[in-house]
């Protein structure tokens, strides 16, 4: 496992956000859902496609708060711009579990 210094870290910006919309992605190579997520007044919504479908309908990520880096340059998939990252952890099949606080708390805060 490589090593990074604290300033390394600190240039990830990780911060939470609430799923406003979310709709099927058939067009994605990969089972997707498109999420349009609020990020609060600084950041504002932003747009991103996560391959979830194994534990999540779209219907259920509406009002979900979600972690996501949001200082990647945006992501050209299909005909639909992923705008931020939402991060997620592989259960024991490899299907990918969505990151979130384990209570309500303001959209857009930074991790730290």
């Amino acid at each position: 496992m490589a090593e990074i210094s604290f300033d390394d870290f600190q240039k990830v910006d990780v911060r939470v956000g609430t799923v406003l919309r979310a709709e099927p992605f058939p067009e994605a190579r990969k089972p997707a859902i498109k999420m349009w997520i609020d990020f609060g007044d600084d950041i504002g919504e932003r747009k991103s496609s996560a391959q979830v479908t194994a534990h999540y309908n779209p219907e259920d990520l509406v009002g979900k708060q979600v972690m996501a880096v949001v200082n990647f340059p945006p992501r050209q998939i299909g005909k639909f711009m992923s705008e931020v990252l939402v991060l997620g952890l592989p259960d024991e099949g490899g299907e990918i579990v969505l990151v979130g606080p384990d209570g309500p708390v303001p959209a857009g805060g930074r991790m730290h």
